[in-house]
């Protein structure tokens, strides 16, 4: 009786979600940056002498990318072809647990992205408004990023 060749799509299925990890977080972050950076620009055009008050706030944002990146880098040293297949061959159900693992971040990233630089485009407007307020405000965003940290870490527990 001749062998059935069993087609395994796990490597395809943990390439993408590394690829969503990486893409999502990516994501939010160029629109938090977008968010914070237009927001800084805006500030900065009156008042110039703000720019390192500004600097910490525009940049929150990028760190879910970051994240990401982490993410992703970890996540592919989980990436094995079966026996040493050329064709990179992976148990589905591995593939699956590996998307599953890099979710949190992903969604983290995303979302966290995206409001942390919200968040810090307001503060950034208070700064131009009361230059004293600096040092304070950095905490909302910051609150944001706690998100994406919980996300990270739960990746990386998962990834373990």
């Amino acid at each position: 009786m001749p062998e059935t060749a069993v087609v395994e799509y796990g490597y395809a299925i943990a390439m993408i979600g590394v690829a969503l990890c990486v893409f999502l977080c990516g994501i939010g972050s160029c629109i938090g940056l977008f968010k914070s950076s237009a927001a800084a620009a805006g500030v900065l055009s009156e008042n110039p002498k703000l720019f390192g008050k500004v600097l910490v706030l525009v940049l929150l944002p990028a760190t879910q990318g970051i994240y990401g990146f982490i993410i992703g880098i970890i996540a592919s040293g989980s990436l094995t072809a079966a026996n040493g297949d050329p064709y990179f061959t992976m148990a589905t159900i591995e593939g699956w647990g590996i998307l599953g693992a890099v979710l949190p971040m992903a969604i983290a990233g995303l979302v966290s992205g995206i409001y942390q630089g919200k968040a810090s485009a307001n503060c950034i407007y208070a700064v131009g408004k009361q230059e004293a307020l600096s040092g304070k405000l950095i905490i909302y965003p910051a609150m944001i990023e706690f998100y994406a940290i919980l996300g990270l870490i739960i990746s990386i527990i998962l990834l373990a």
